[in-house]
């Protein structure tokens, strides 16, 4: 499944983001993925979710993958087909996040991933109701963005008692 995500995302980048104007979408791609690296690194003793590879080596591999192919591939693509009015922009975050809560829910009823430490779907949908809002933060005001980056990880580290050793 996780292999199939990447495949899927690669395709969907290909076929719809704005390959011309990649340069403008990079630095949000790299927000990404440092975020995703922070939250591994952050919680390497008390992750919120597992990943059960398929066809990878393991959660870590399935992390790598995710964080430098997946995620900035959907950032790419999420940003570049942002619409301009605001109308269109709530039905594009309300479709991103039911792609998000759609995909996590069937790896979850396919036992790709598992939630430990209180987190769970509901949890993660209301994660990406913050996230996509917050890329798109990033992408327009990206030292805003980082400001307020700072105290979401902190609430999230206390919310979840994630201890930092």
């Amino acid at each position: 499944m996780h292999v199939a995500l990447a495949l899927f995302s690669i395709f969907c980048a290909w076929r719809w983001a704005d390959w011309r104007n990649w340069k403008l979408y990079h630095p949000t791609m790299l927000y990404i993925t440092c975020g995703g690296f922070l939250y591994e690194y952050l919680t390497k003793d008390q992750t919120m979710w597992m990943f059960h590879p398929d066809f990878l080596y393991n959660h870590t591999v399935t992390v790598v993958v995710y964080a430098v192919l997946t995620m900035p591939l959907n950032v790419l693509l999420f940003l570049s087909t942002f619409p301009p009015t605001l109308g269109k922009q709530l039905r594009h975050f309300a479709i991103w996040i039911a792609i998000y809560g759609g995909m996590e829910w069937v790896m979850m009823i396919t036992g790709r991933i598992s939630y430990k430490n209180d987190w769970g779907l509901l949890h993660s949908l209301l994660f990406d109701l913050m996230m996509f809002p917050m890329l798109v933060l990033h992408h327009k005001r990206p030292l805003v963005a980082y400001a307020l980056s700072v105290p979401i990880v902190w609430g999230l580290l206390l919310i979840f008692k994630i201890k930092l050793n």
